[in-house]
């Protein structure tokens, strides 16, 4: 069995499927390319690749990382040509490497994301001033409506840091590094209404971080 990992760009014209339906995107492909893929042991065997962090609905993103285990040996660049080719547009692989079987799950190293946000905006100022209290602040009690209830819970523990990146003719880009890993995964929706602001006009996603080592 062979480990690969897949960095991948997921664009506009793909970015409102599901999770379920971009499995299913590269499942597609793998099979059109000959991409054998190894499957799990059990009485509900499944294809064995898995990606860091799902991005939600109408979300794009430069950095997306995936592991795929192949049944045969399989190199990077070989399996870059083989599927590039089978991909829909705006879904593009970017970097592939080998992996060792034994290494930690993607899932269990994910630490944090990083988001470019752009918003509509006021005063400079201001928005700079209400990104400073939040940083300073010790907690931030939330609450999230869930299909199962509402979740209370601490927003603050999921900002590592936010900022800005530009401000002109009424709009910003915000960047956002948020928490993402057992612990809780930070929305920068959710973030953008505690400065005050309106629905991000749009959300990307610009890099994956995982544990050290």
């Amino acid at each position: 069995m062979n480990r690969l990992r897949v960095r991948f760009k997921r664009g506009e014209e793909i970015k409102f499927i599901s999770h379920l339906d971009l499995i299913r995107v590269w499942q597609r492909a793998f099979r059109r390319a000959g991409v054998m893929l190894a499957y799990s042991e059990g009485f509900n065997p499944h294809p064995r690749l898995s990606l860091a962090a799902p991005l939600a609905l109408g979300v794009t993103g430069e950095a997306e990382l995936m592991d795929v285990y192949t049944v045969q040996s399989i190199s990077n660049h070989a399996f870059a040509a083989m599927v590039g080719p089978q991909l829909p547009q705006s879904l593009e692989i970017a970097q592939v490497f080998p992996m060792p079987l034994e290494a930690p799950t993607l899932q269990a190293q994910m630490r944090f994301a990083e988001y470019e946000v752009r918003v509509a905006a006021g005063d400079k100022d201001n928005l700079n001033s209400a990104i400073d209290k939040l940083i300073a602040s010790e907690s931030l009690p939330w609450q999230h409506q869930r299909d199962t209830g509402i979740k209370s819970y601490d927003l603050r523990k999921l900002i590592e840091s936010v900022w800005l990146v530009c401000h002109e003719n009424g709009f910003a880009t915000l960047g956002m590094k948020l928490r993402c890993d057992s612990s809780g995964a930070g929305r920068p929706e959710q973030v953008a209404k505690a400065l005050g602001l309106d629905s991000p006009l749009s959300i990307h996603r610009t890099k994956l971080i995982l544990q050290a080592g």
